[in-house]
């Protein structure tokens, strides 16, 4: 079916300035997102548009607008230099650095890398350059298909959240079953495809370190294939006319194994902490690491704010995780962790378990991990 991207924009815009001033009676909500959704124009074309209040589906309830401002007396997340990692003097202290990170806050920043910051640059600025094209270049890959291929989109599970966030996301799987390079968008290809180079070397060299950190042998993570599967969301989140009535993102766990990190210099990432909101002061050059295990390393709530900000916030994720684990179809704790002392505290689950939990709701912070614990 042809839609008028032009027209359908336009109009869905008339119409929420008339709702905004009163003139329009009733409020179907999911007519409304419907057509939003169909106009392909995302919330950087809602921004863009000029709107000085958002539609009504993205304004999220008293419970999560109360505590959006960050209370904690922590100044951030921990920072871990990677630099000459390889170097035994360094590597045990490395090692036992990103331990205890991944066990106190399952949250760090890493520098010293190895991944020129050239790089890290040119992949923010293809990002951007993607989400600033016109909405007509942009809606050729607007999809709603999440599990494989190319999708550009405004909130994955728009249709299935209580409310929407103030967020548009490119999505390209990159492994097992690479989306076709000619299918990525010319503007950001090139840097797409490097990037997940760049980040599956981080991914595995911070896996090695993890290992060792639970006593295992630097190359286990790999050989269990934990960065087999790995898909990039690239996210913008445009300036919003409202910002404490919504949010960037919803607090929640993320569904993989590790996840890689790449943000531009506009904050609003934060991560919860002894029981408080922590905000992720960008750190030029780092690179954000999320983690989750047996309960050795710890799983963490997080949340981006809605942006303020007149420059758009540009973030990369690249999430990793594995397609391998016990020959049967099932997935579960590591027999080497185990031992009468230190029981399974989850139980085996299979990857349909998974799929369902994370693509049959809206994105919030019960994770399949909590689901399965014993």
């Amino acid at each position: 079916m042809y839609i008028n991207i032009s027209s359908t924009h336009h109009n869905f815009i008339q119409r929420k300035q008339m709702a905004a001033a009163g003139t329009v009676a009733g409020y179907d909500r999911m007519k409304e997102v419907k057509e939003f959704d169909e106009s392909k124009m995302g919330v950087k074309g809602l921004s863009d548009s000029g709107i000085t209040t958002i539609p009504k589906f993205f304004v999220h309830p008293p419970e999560t607008l109360s505590g959006l401002k960050s209370s904690s007396t922590f100044t951030g997340i921990p920072v871990i230099d990677l630099s000459d990692m390889e170097s035994d003097r360094n590597r045990a202290k490395i090692v036992e650095q990103i331990r205890d990170a991944a066990k106190t806050w399952g949250f760090f920043q890493v520098v010293n890398h190895g991944v020129p910051v050239s790089a890290l640059d040119e992949t923010i600025a293809a990002i951007k350059a993607f989400h600033e094209q016109p909405t007509e270049e942009k809606s050729k890959y607007y999809v709603r298909e999440e599990g494989r291929g190319v999708m550009y989109a405004s909130n994955n599970d728009l249709y299935r959240a209580k409310a929407a966030c103030w967020h548009d996301s490119l999505q390209v799987w990159m492994s097992p079953e690479p989306a076709p390079v000619e299918d990525i968008p010319a503007a950001c290809r090139r840097e797409v495809v490097e990037w997940d180079r760049h980040a599956t070397e981080v991914a595995e060299s911070v896996m090695g370190l993890l290992s060792e950190g639970l006593g295992l042998e630097a190359g286990k993570f790999k050989e269990l294939s934990f960065s087999g599967a790995r898909v990039l969301v690239g996210h913008c989140y445009p300036y919003c006319p409202q910002p404490d009535l919504t949010v960037g993102i919803t607090s929640h766990t993320d569904p993989g194994v590790v996840t890689v990190l790449l943000q531009n210099q506009v904050q609003g990432l934060q991560v919860k902490h002894g029981g408080e909101w922590v905000d992720v002061k960008p750190l030029e050059g780092g690179l954000i690491i999320n983690i989750v295990s047996n309960g050795e390393y710890k799983s963490v709530e997080h949340r981006v704010l809605a942006n303020a900000n007149p420059e758009p916030r540009i973030s990369i994720v690249i999430f990793f995780n594995l397609i391998k684990w016990k020959g049967s179809g099932y997935y579960g704790p590591l027999p080497e962790l185990l031992s009468p002392e230190k029981p399974a505290i989850y139980r085996d689950f299979t990857m349909q378990e998974f799929n369902e939990n994370f693509y049959s709701k809206g994105l919030d912070s019960k994770s399949l991990v909590d689901k399965i614990k014993l």
